[in-house]
C-alpha cells in the first residue's frame, strides 16, 4: 500500500512538473499545434491539404491492408546487437518496452526458409549455388584465401549503396518478430536515457555545425532557422526527414496511449495532453508546428520512392513469397495497386534537384549523405527499449531503401521485364521495411486528423 501510494505522489509531482497546457476559446488549442500544417511545403511543388485527401481517402486503408498480411507482419531483426556509441547496456525495465519474438512454428514456411527470396523458384536452390554464381568464373586453381577475399569485396560492392547498417539476419541473435503483435505506441521509455539517443542524432549527424545551437531554447530559434535556410537542398532534406520521422514517432506514441491499465484490461487510445506536450506552439516555443510540416516533407520523399521503385515489383516473375500461392499472388495485386496509386499522384517531389551540382562535389556530398544516414541506423542499437529499438530500426532501415530507391533511378530503369535484376536489388527486409516504415508515416498523417478534430473542440 505505501508504495502504491509513493507511485501515486510521483505521479501527482510529475504531472506538476509538466508544462501548464495553455486554455482559450474554442480552436485555439488546434491553432496553436496546426498554425503551420497548411498551404505549400518547403522545398516541393506540393501542399498539406492535397497529401492529406489522398492519403486518409485513397491510400491509407490499402496500405494497411497489406500491412496485415503475413508478407509484411513478419520482420527479422536483432535486438541483442550492442551499442557501438557508448558502453550504456542498460535496459528499460518496463514491461511495455518488451518485445515478444515469434515461435519458430508461427512464421510461415516461405519466409522462414527463403527470407531473401522472392519466388518458389529460387526458394529451392541453395545459397552456396547463389553466392558460386554471383562469384563468376572464378579460377579454382586460386587460394581459399582468394576466393574468399573475392566473395568478401563482392559483399562490400553489395552494401556500397546501402543506407542502412542491416542486420545479419542468418545470425542466432535474430529472431521474427510479428509486428502486429508488437505494435509501435507509448512504453514509458523517455528521459535522459531516450534525449541521449535523438541529441546523438541531431547533433552529429545532421550536418549541424557545433556553433549553431538547436532551437530548444529561447533565442535559439532564429539563428537555427537563418543556418538552416543557407546549406544546400541535399543537408536541409536531410535534416527534415529525420525531424519528420521524429514527429511521426511522436504522434505513434500519443496516438496510442495507455490511458488504462487494470487488472482485467489495458486501454490504449489518444493522449491529447501528450501530443500538445510535443506539438503545442507555446509549449515547444514554436517548433512542434514546424516538426509537424516536416512530416508531410518525409511522406513526400516516400511517396516518391514507392512511384520509382513500380518496375522492380512489376517483373512476372517477382513474388511476395510465404508459400501460400493464391494468397502470394492476392497480395502481389495490392502492393502495385498501391504502388500505381503511389503513381499517380498528382505532385511528387522532384529529387533531381539533389546532388545535382559539379559531378566530384555531388559525389562527395552523396557519400557523406549516405554515411550520415548509415551512422543514425547504428544508433538505433542504443535504444534502451527493446520495442522502440525494434521499431526504430525497421523504420530507419525503410527510410534508408527509400534513399537507395530514389538514388538507384538508372539502375531501376535498366530492370529486364524477366531474370535476374542484379544492377538493383532489394531483399525482404528491405521490403518489409520500406513498407511498415511507409506504414507509420501514413498512419501518422491520418492520426493528425484524429487530433485536429479533438482539439478543434477543446477550450
Amino acid at each position: 500500500m505505501a508504495a502504491g501510494a509513493g507511485l501515486l505522489r510521483a505521479l501527482g509531482l510529475a504531472a506538476l512538473l509538466l508544462p501548464a497546457v495553455p486554455r482559450g476559446p474554442p480552436g485555439a488549442a488546434e491553432r496553436r499545434c496546426f498554425c503551420q500544417v497548411t498551404g505549400h511545403i518547403d522545398d516541393c511543388t506540393c501542399d498539406v491539404e492535397t497529401i492529406d485527401a489522398f492519403n486518409n481517402y485513397k491510400l491509407f486503408p490499402r496500405l494497411n491492408e497489406l500491412l496485415e498480411s503475413d508478407y509484411f507482419r513478419y520482420y527479422k531483426v536483432n535486438l541483442k546487437k550492442p551499442c557501438p556509441f557508448w558502453n550504456d547496456n542498460s535496459h528499460c525495465g518496463i514491461r511495455d518496452c518488451a518485445v515478444k519474438p515469434c515461435p519458430t512454428d508461427e512464421v510461415p514456411d516461405g519466409i522462414r526458409s527463403a527470407s531473401y527470396k522472392y519466388s518458389e523458384e529460387a526458394h529451392n536452390r541453395a545459397e552456396e549455388c547463389e553466392e558460386a554464381n554471383r562469384l563468376g568464373a572464378v579460377d579454382e586453381s586460386l587460394s581459399k584465401e582468394t576466393q574468399r577475399a573475392m566473395l568478401q569485396w563482392t559483399r562490400h560492392d553489395d552494401s556500397s549503396d546501402s543506407f542502412c547498417e542491416a542486420d545479419d539476419i542468418h545470425s542466432p541473435d535474430a529472431e521474427y518478430v510479428d509486428l502486429l503483435l508488437n505494435p509501435e505506441r507509448y512504453t514509458g521509455y523517455k528521459g535522459p536515457d531516450a534525449w541521449k539517443i535523438w541529441n546523438s542524432i541531431y547533433e552529429e549527424n545532421c550536418f549541424k555545425p557545433q556553433n549553431v545551437k538547436r532551437p530548444l531554447a529561447p533565442g535559439r530559434g532564429h539563428m537555427f532557422y537563418k543556418w538552416l535556410k543557407g546549406v544546400c537542398i541535399e543537408k536541409r532534406a536531410f535534416y527534415k526527414l529525420i525531424s519528420g520521422l521524429h514527429a511521426s514517432i511522436n504522434i505513434h506514441l500519443s496516438a496510442r496511449y495507455l490511458l488504462q491499465d487494470t487488472w482485467s484490461e489495458k486501454k490504449w487510445g489518444p493522449n491529447v495532453t501528450e501530443f500538445q506536450q510535443r506539438f503545442d506552439e507555446v509549449l515547444t516555443r514554436g517548433e512542434g508546428p514546424r516538426r509537424l510540416k516536416n512530416l508531410y516533407f518525409l511522406y513526400l520523399i516516400e511517396l516518391r520512392a514507392l512511384s520509382k521503385v513500380l518496375p522492380f515489383f512489376e517483373r512476372p516473375g517477382f513474388q511476395l513469397y510465404t508459400g501460400n500461392k493464391s494468397r502470394d499472388a492476392e497480395i502481389k495485386n495490392l502492393l502495385l495497386e498501391i504502388l500505381h496509386l503511389a503513381k499517380s499522384f498528382p505532385l511528387h517531389f522532384d529529387e533531381n534537384s539533389f546532388f545535382a551540382g559539379n559531378k566530384k562535389e555531388a559525389a562527395k556530398l552523396k557519400e557523406e549523405f549516405r554515411l550520415h544516414f548509415k551512422n543514425i541506423t547504428r544508433i538505433m542499437d542504443c535504444v534502451g527499449c527493446f520495442k522502440c529499438r525494434l521499431w526504430g530500426k525497421l523504420q530507419t532501415q525503410g527510410l534508408g531503401t527509400v534513399l537507395k530507391i530514389l538514388f538507384s533511378e538508372n539502375l531501376i530503369g535498366k530492370i529486364p521485364e524477366s531474370g535476374p535484376s542484379y544492377g538493383f536489388r532489394l531483399t525482404r527486409q528491405e521490403i518489409v521495411a520500406l513498407f511498415n516504415a511507409f506504414g507509420r508515416v501514413s498512419t501518422s498523417v491520418r492520426e493528425l486528423e484524429n487530433f485536429r478534430n479533438i482539439l478543434r473542440n477543446m477550450q
